[in-house]
């Protein structure tokens, strides 16, 4: 047993803990907890806890469904919002084989191979995602809570209170928060997390998320993650600033460059274009994904990224390479605006970094900085640039990644075709719908 697990069980102890909720996700990105008494943690830390696993979305055949959850002791954590008195913490799993093997399916074994990978050649993967999200009346009455608009000041109503809330909550499970403010549309928050290495941040999006909806739900509110639940105002995003870093050194950061980027950001940020199409499916991964990644039609500035481009100023840009403070080496990163707060942080990371990696391995080259608004040119203009756009929809975003060698080499075969085969589903399943447009518009002309 190792230090960790050592400070595990003596904490446990000593805090009257009485249950530990031990946490994975399936492919999709839902959280699954089994919570086990006290007296069951060092069986757990030594043996696994045994578990169904044809019975988790994605996971293994009936045939071969016997898996182990393994709690990762550093990830340890007591939840606040449960009593102090016989208490209850939580782990995050990995999970493991009857025989000790790291699963295929696991979706952090996925990630932890891809950010091995990036380790081989001495890079550390650092992320800052900008989560967005919604607060509603209800799951069914999608009414916002107020009319304000970016970085307003709301009164102290219960969405001030809720931010606030959330801030110490997160803060007490360990969670550094970096600011929060109201975003543009109307009920819209963004609470921004504190860089970490891609491993830890997953996980802390998966605590975050939990958290959001955990403290709506007390107040008596609703929180959403979806993508896009007014059709009339922007949708919610997971703009992700992603930098590597030698040891302290961060990679990303040349001050002779005029755009302060290495050769090392340039080349990673041309993996990220070159294979965005590729990627898209699984870093906006709904059907409603879709319905945010619409280009700019006025009068509503939903500005969400849909051309695959990059600039420093420029925020109609697929890639966006922040000035805020140019001259500071620690701040150098790239952001990758596609992503939504609904994926599944564990893949998501994967394929932008399997991306990213590709283009530092075979040399990649920037294309030129994008300085127009590219919403407000024609696609004639557009093509004659060399800009492509996303995927329109979950279909096309499907087919592209079926042929895509680097995404099925990131997510490995089993995840690969797994969520190929859930995803088609999904879209038949939508395709099929009589939508309340198409009843509105037809029925009463044809």
């Amino acid at each position: 047993m190792d230090r960790q697990q050592e400070y595990v069980l003596r904490t446990v102890e000593e805090r009257d803990i009485r249950f530990v909720r031990l946490w994975f996700t399936d492919v999709l990105g839902m959280l699954k907890s089994v919570a086990i008494t006290s007296s069951e943690l060092e069986q757990a830390f030594s043996e696994g806890i045994g578990f169904d696993g044809s019975a988790v979305e994605g996971f293994a055949r009936v045939q071969e469904s016997d898996m182990l959850a393994v709690p990762d002791a550093s990830t340890f954590q007591v939840l606040p919002w449960r009593p102090e008195e016989a208490g209850v913490a939580r782990m995050f799993c990995d999970i493991r084989t009857p025989e000790g093997e790291p699963f295929a399916a696991d979706p952090r074994h996925v990630l932890r191979r891809n950010l091995a990978r990036a380790a081989e050649l001495g890079f550390t993967f650092y992320v800052h995602p900008e989560m967005e999200f919604f607060l509603f009346r209800g799951p069914d009455d999608p009414t916002p809570l107020d009319r304000g608009s970016y970085f307003d000041l709301t009164p102290l109503d219960v969405q001030s209170d809720f931010r606030r809330r959330v801030i110490q909550t997160l803060e007490q499970v360990g969670i550094s928060v970096e600011y929060s403010h109201h975003e543009i549309a109307p009920s819209q928050h963004e609470i921004d997390l504190r860089y970490a290495d891609a491993l830890t941040m997953a996980d802390n999006l998966m605590t975050y998320r939990l958290v959001v909806k955990e403290t709506a739900m007390h107040r008596g509110v609703y929180a959403t993650f979806m993508p896009k639940p007014l059709a009339d105002q922007p949708g919610s995003g997971m703009h992700t600033h992603l930098s590597l870093f030698e040891g302290d050194t961060n990679a990303f950061y040349d001050d002779s460059d005029r755009y302060r980027m290495s050769t090392l950001a340039q080349q990673f940020t041309a993996g990220l274009l070159a294979h965005a199409r590729e990627i898209t499916a699984v870093c906006c991964q709904w059907v409603n994904s879709y319905k945010r990644l619409v280009a700019y039609e006025p009068p509503a500035p939903f500005e969400a990224p849909v051309f695959i481009s990059w600039g420093r100023y420029n925020r109609s840009a697929l890639v966006r390479v922040p000035q805020y403070k140019p001259d500071k080496m620690a701040s150098s990163r790239i952001e990758f605006r596609a992503p939504d707060p609904a994926c599944n942080p564990y893949l998501a990371f994967s394929v932008m970094i399997a991306a990213g990696l590709r283009g530092i391995e075979e040399g990649y080259e920037l294309p030129p900085e994008s300085t127009d608004n590219i919403f407000e040119l024609t696609e004639v203009e557009r093509r004659a640039a060399g800009i492509e756009s996303l995927p329109r929809n979950l279909d096309e975003a499907l087919r592209i990644m079926e042929d895509s060698e680097l995404v099925a080499e990131a997510l490995g075969e089993h995840v690969f075709e797994y969520f190929l085969r859930n995803k088609r589903v999904e879209w038949d399943e939508y395709r099929a719908q009589v939508t309340p447009f198409e009843l509105q518009r037809y029925l009463p002309m044809l």
